[in-house]
């Protein structure tokens, strides 16, 4: 029932009337220009010191006039904490200062709505890193991401900030990409588990969650940042479009789009995705916001707008509600653009009514709303830094082991390599001091973070080389690392990768990769290490698997960490000496001999290994793969019904003992195999996964039900399907460890299902 209009002179301001009428007075007293004002961010200082966005220097105005902007009002602020090294009080004196001004300064008092970066947590100076998404992935462990984002959001609202960009739910097609690092992994459904668990976690705060890059950004052409996309409707629904939908019924209210064009169209301008599916098919209501400067990429980039006026209107009828990071093309050429009549008022409104609402929802226009400052904060407490250890820990990846792990204390042990002594190798693109701190190197981290070589040092006697750089080096480098090691019982060579930003590293956004090869002569110090006879342990630090064919067998052990985060190496360490008994699982599989081509596990059977090529795209380290110190016994796996209705579930249960004295951790993963169906279809897909804990000596019974629907795919018409026959339920512990494969039978009618299909296994 709508509420009366409220008598106030300020109707817009009054928490107890109806939202929609509260928005609608708004709207009706605003200028065009005020209207626009709220469809932008508002870049304030932004850092001339690096590049941090594509193209940043060519589209940001760094010498904006604040006063002129905050008289017609600002809809977002952008990166307030992240844009250089502020001191969190300082900064949120400055932003409360800020909101002040605007809700002052304009006619109606509305404070814009502020964002920053949260892939790996806050990224601001002294907020705790949390490891990267490649290691939620590994955990498989969708409660722990959740506690994980409900941390963050947490720390958002006491700084003032209501909007999280996060997560990245882009699904690895290509491990060349440089944002493989961002991503979760190279499956959908554990892509979509793990990305939903972050979104209720940071929405349970009040804070909004940003799905990117919707859609199709990981399938550029040859793994390169920002190029065509060229997937069919299939690829996109059954695989690129599942973990958004996951999100989205997770709670998430904002969506930003994707860069890229698929098949020649720009998603920032293709209403067919960000209207006809986004809102009329999903029904979202949230806001869409704008990749940073991808408006203006429909005109200089994509060359499908004339100029920023054009691109302006696309957008905004495509979809796209507000321009990030900063005022430009929804600024004056859109307000020229509308008055001459080139760009409809209509999409105008549409928009702002959104964006209003949103602003609504979150308190934004009550009349009480003040800033607040907190007195005191501290961004990477005990708690928090728990946290970021807790899931580390249960990232952590064991590939190999020989029996050389876990590492006694007091042997002789080289470290060498150079992520080893560098702090740096533990922290992603999207970190803070990685992202922005490079900029500045005169500061400080802002967060302790130790390295490899600080946490061996306690209980082991360790001499260190660095052998050679992450890339280039001196022969002298490596001489002085195979002399330590040969002087050594062990040797842990610490190898992977620099993130970075556009070349400034060897992974993160805008580093992509021409092969899948060690970077700079890691490979060469590899072997030299080898050589000397000494057992290798190798520890992995980087942002996407790397070709290790040559070396694996005459390695001790293979230990992986994807940027771990800022206690990664205390859980690295952990691990090495048996504190920890590694419990991670490949989120994405290492590549076989010479295999540099884009490549995932889920393929149909022609991408597999056959007589008819010569390149043979079998991972050496398969998705789902990860050892442990004490090994689960798979007792027993049965289907509790091989009768499965098309529109009803089947159980499955999985009993498994753990006979050793320690603790240990099996991931029970189920995928679903469809011998014949009305398309090619993935030979194997997970469609659930648990993460089982096992006492030393305990037995468990897990049962999982499965709803049909989870067997859907899109069909020869386009249409999502569940259709009767046979199929098989391969269950194991990796996607290439099978346990047990279970014939079912779907019984009933072909049936047609859509965004309100179940998405998710059932483990009550």
């Amino acid at each position: 029932m709508t509420t009366q209009p409220s008598a106030s002179p300020r109707p817009w301001q009054d928490p107890a009337a109806d939202p929609a009428d509260r928005v609608r007075a708004l709207m009706d007293r605003m200028t065009l220009r005020e209207k626009l004002a709220q469809l932008y961010g508002v870049w304030v200082g932004i850092d001339s010191g690096g590049e941090m966005a594509p193209h940043q220097h060519d589209f940001a105005d760094a010498e904006l006039d604040w006063d002129e902007l905050v008289r017609h009002g600002i809809g977002q602020l952008t990166r307030v904490y992240g844009t250089r090294p502020v001191d969190p009080v300082i900064g949120a004196r400055s932003l409360a200062r800020s909101q002040r001004e605007i809700v002052g300064s304009g006619r109606f008092g509305i404070p814009a709505l502020v964002h920053e970066e949260t892939l790996t947590g806050l990224a601001a100076w002294q907020a705790t890193v949390y490891p990267s998404p490649l290691c939620w992935g590994a955990t498989f462990d969708p409660d722990l991401v959740y506690r994980m984002g409900a941390r963050i959001g947490g720390t958002l609202r006491r700084l003032g900030v209501h909007q999280g960009l996060a997560p990245v739910l882009d699904v690895a097609r290509d491990l060349r990409w440089g944002r493989v690092e961002e991503t979760i992994g190279e499956d959908p459904h554990l892509v979509g588990t793990i990305g939903a668990a972050y979104v209720a976690g940071l929405e349970s705060t009040g804070v909004i969650a940003t799905l990117k890059h919707f859609v199709g950004y990981s399938a550029s052409r040859a793994g390169r940042n920002l190029a065509p996309v060229s997937v069919g409707p299939r690829e996109l629904a059954d695989v690129l479009l599942p973990p958004f939908e996951m999100a989205l019924r997770a709670g998430a209210r904002s969506v930003m789009n994707a860069y890229i064009d698929n098949d020649g169209v720009p998603a920032a301008a293709d209403p067919a995705l960000l209207t006809d599916l986004l809102r009329d098919g999903y029904g979202f209501t949230g806001t869409v916001v704008a990749d940073y400067f991808s408006v203006a990429f429909l005109h200089k980039l994509h060359g499908v707008a004339a100029d920023r006026g054009d691109a302006a209107g696309q957008a905004l009828a495509a979809g796209i509600d507000v321009e990030l990071p900063t005022v430009d093309c929804y600024g004056e050429p859109l307000l020229a653009a509308v008055e001459r009549g080139a760009v409809d008022a209509a999409v105008v409104d549409r928009a702002l009514e959104r964006v209003l609402r949103q602003k609504c929802e979150l308190g934004l226009l009550d009349e009480d709303w003040v800033p607040e400052v907190p007195d005191g904060v501290d961004l990477d407490d005990p708690e928090s830094r728990s946290l970021a250890r807790e899931v580390a820990e249960r990232s952590i990846v064991l590939l190999q082991n020989d029996g050389m792990l876990p590492l006694s204390p007091g042997r002789k042990v080289a470290v060498v390599g150079p992520r080893a002594n560098d702090p740096g190798a533990m922290l992603g693109c999207y970190s803070f001091p990685m992202h922005v701190g490079v900029h500045h190197p005169e500061v400080p981290f802002g967060v302790s973070v130790p390295t490899v070589l600080d946490t061996l040092n306690k209980d082991y006697e360790v001499t260190y080389a660095l052998g050679c750089p992450v890339l280039g080096g001196e022969d002298t480098d490596i001489a002085e690392a195979v002399a330590a090691a040969e002087d050594a019982e062990i040797c842990v060579a610490v190898l992977g990768d620099r993130a970075g930003l556009f070349g400034g590293g060897t992974s993160g956004e805008g580093c992509d990769a021409s092969d899948l090869k060690l970077p700079g002569r890691q490979e060469e110090l590899l072997e030299a290490l080898l050589a000397t006879g000494t057992p290798v342990v190798l520890v992995l630090l980087s942002g996407r698997p790397y070709e290790l064919s040559r070396q694996a067998g005459r390695l001790a052990a293979i230990v992986c960490g994807f940027y771990p985060g800022e206690e990664g190496a205390v859980a690295l360490a952990g691990v090495l000496s048996g504190r920890i008994n590694p419990s991670g699982r490949l989120p994405v599989g290492f590549p076989g001999e010479e295999a540099s081509q884009p490549s995932t596990y889920l393929t149909a059977s022609l991408g597999q290994r056959s007589e008819v090529s010569t390149v043979d795209p079998t991972p050496l380290f398969p998705f789902g793969h990860g050892l442990s110190y004490a090994t689960a016994t798979w007792d027993d796996v049965a289907v509790m019904d091989p009768s499965w209705p098309t529109d009803g579930s089947t159980r499955v249960r999985v009993t498994l003992s753990n006979g050793a004295d320690r603790a240990t951790t099996e991931v029970v993963q189920i995928y679903l195999h469809d011998p014949v169906a009305e398309v090619a279809r993935p030979v194997q897909q997970l469609i659930a996964a648990k993460r089982v804990e096992l006492a030393a000596g305990a037995t468990e019974v897990v049962e999982i039900g499965l709803h049909a629907d989870l067997t859907s795919y899109t069909g020869r018409t386009g249409k999502r399907i569940v259709e009767p026959g046979e199929v098989e339920l391969w269950i194991g512990s990796s996607s290439a460890r099978i346990v047990s494969k279970l014939s079912c039978a779907l019984a009933g009618p072909r049936r047609e299902v859509g965004f309100d299909r179940v998405l998710t296994a059932d483990f009550s």
